[in-house]
């Protein structure tokens, strides 16, 4: 099958699409030929740093839509021709190629009116949102969160998912993004790099902070981050943590959680794993209903995905690529 191939660690600007053997599924797994498969800031992090379980070439890709094509035994859920989208283990090879194999239980199921293109920019940034907000963080209506990088993927789908719950949602993005934010449902934008962003949300919430935080920037941003959140306030992280321990005060008590979506493949939690499936039939419906934007700003050929991650590596892409693989 052809795929883009990754000869070895820190070769992600020098991929070329090549011939590797197609795979097959085992027992609980099925092999989807892919139509779309998007590219997420991971790629290039794990592609420049490497991991212990690949063997090379290896293949990047997360995030994946296409047809069923062949199912393993004892899979009941998923039958060949059914349309599908998921997020595959990041220890195995991955969907920037023709053929991919992933555990069925974790797939959900595109419905009619979605293009796979859609689809296959939901499941590592839009999870991780919906994760950290209502897995995680409990968000509910009436409550304020502060949503960092929120023109980016994560921070995009979190603004529509919190809106879409009744929120009021602040958001940091830079002054070229505020429309395309506000577009998504932010109701206060902040400036990051003019503003004290600690600052502008206790202006915003009469000094009482935010209920909660979703940080998607790092532990100096998180760490700056607690400051702004109220009484039993919470704070998702998906960049590294807050110091917590300096955090804890018990006149100011404060929850943390860590997000961490992709190393649910590793466990042996079948039921964890199957959460996967779950957000993912939950957002592919909001998609359906015209309710959730996919975000989708660009549509690449697979050729193109080495300059492309080289791109998102700049940290200045609005919302998600999307690479063609098959038509």
């Amino acid at each position: 099958m052809k795929a883009l191939l990754l000869e070895g660690k820190g070769k992600v600007s020098e991929m070329k699409v090549g011939n590797i053997q197609k795979p097959h599924p085992a027992k609980g797994e099925i092999l989807v030929k892919i139509k779309a498969t998007a590219l997420n800031p991971v790629d290039y992090k794990t592609g420049n740093g490497g991991n212990p379980s690949w063997t090379y070439p290896h293949v990047l890709g997360l995030d994946s839509a296409g047809v069923v094509e062949e199912v393993g035994e004892e899979v009941t859920t998923v039958k060949v021709g059914d349309r599908v989208v998921y997020h595959s283990d990041l220890s195995k090879k991955g969907g920037f190629a023709q053929y991919g194999v992933t555990t069925a239980h974790t797939v959900s199921l595109i419905p009619q009116g979605v293009s796979f293109e859609d689809a296959a920019a939901i499941p590592c940034a839009g999870y991780t949102a919906y994760q950290a907000l209502f897995h995680k963080m409990n968000a509910s209506k009436g409550q304020t969160i502060l949503i960092h990088a929120g023109a980016g993927g994560v921070g995009g789908f979190a603004i529509q998912l919190a809106k879409n719950a009744g929120l009021t949602v602040l958001t940091t993005a830079s002054s070229a993004n505020h429309e395309f934010v506000k577009s998504l449902g932010a109701d206060y934008v902040i400036d990051y790099r003019k503003e004290d962003f600690v600052k502008k949300v206790l202006e915003l919430t009469d000094g009482i902070g935010v209920n909660l935080v979703l940080d998607t920037v790092g532990r100096d941003n998180a760490d700056e981050s607690v400051k702004a959140l109220a009484f039993n306030g919470q704070i998702a992280f998906i960049a590294g943590p807050p110091n917590v321990n300096e955090a804890i005060s018990f006149a100011h008590p404060l929850s943390f959680h860590q997000v961490a979506l992709g190393s649910v493949h590793q466990s042996n939690n079948v039921k964890e794993q199957q959460k996967l499936a779950e957000m993912g039939n939950r957002m592919l419906l909001l998609l359906q209903e015209n309710t959730l934007n996919a975000l989708v700003e660009k549509v690449i050929s697979l050729e193109e995905v080495p300059a492309a991650l080289d791109e998102l590596a700049t940290r200045r892409v609005k919302g998600k690529i999307v690479a063609v693989i098959d038509k």
